[in-house]
């Protein structure tokens, strides 16, 4: 028997477990890609994804449209990296920092993980979102609660970045 994600949707609503699973496994990999790009850690990855399907089981009855479940999944995934990212800077300015990267460092070429791993936190989840989870700029702008605009240029730049920290020229 073949359901439709609406009809899952649902069927979740009312509180069967088994189809809020059906429609989670379906996410599940683009929600830990997104997490782990973002956090940078497996282990901040599984518990944001974790803290985001326990919430989002929660608050399922809150969903007006069965067709947005997953942006409002990546909506809750969004404000989870958010809290652990602010987190993590609290934390580390208690902390002495690792010196940050330079154009001198002898290690050039990064891997992509390791690039990506070099963009602020907001750049990463502005990307991730872009490349996991399919958004559009003026999506990520409304999860992100900024302009359109302000995201592209953003991205632009990071994409910037990483080219950079790849050792790729930029062409004109």
């Amino acid at each position: 028997m073949n359901i439709d994600r609406e009809e899952l949707v649902r069927q979740a609503k009312r509180g069967k477990a088994e189809a809020f699973a059906a429609l989670y496994e379906d996410i599940y990999m683009d929600l830990y890609r997104f997490a782990f790009y973002t956090l940078k850690q497996p282990q901040d990855a599984e518990d944001a994804v974790s803290e985001t399907v326990t919430t989002a089981f929660e608050k399922i009855r809150t969903l007006k449209k069965a067709e947005a479940f997953k942006s409002w999944m990546f909506q809750i995934l969004v404000n989870q990296c958010r809290k652990k990212l602010n987190r993590k800077s609290r934390d580390q300015e208690l902390k002495l920092e690792k010196e940050p990267y330079s154009e001198t460092d002898p290690s050039l070429p990064l891997s992509l993980r390791e690039a990506f791993g070099q963009l602020s936190g907001q750049e990463r989840m502005m990307i991730a979102l872009s490349v996991f989870g399919g958004y559009r700029s003026n999506e990520i702008g409304e999860q992100m609660q900024l302009p359109a605009a302000t995201v592209r240029s953003k991205m632009s730049r990071a994409y910037g970045k990483l080219r950079k920290f790849l050792g790729e020229e930029e062409s004109k």
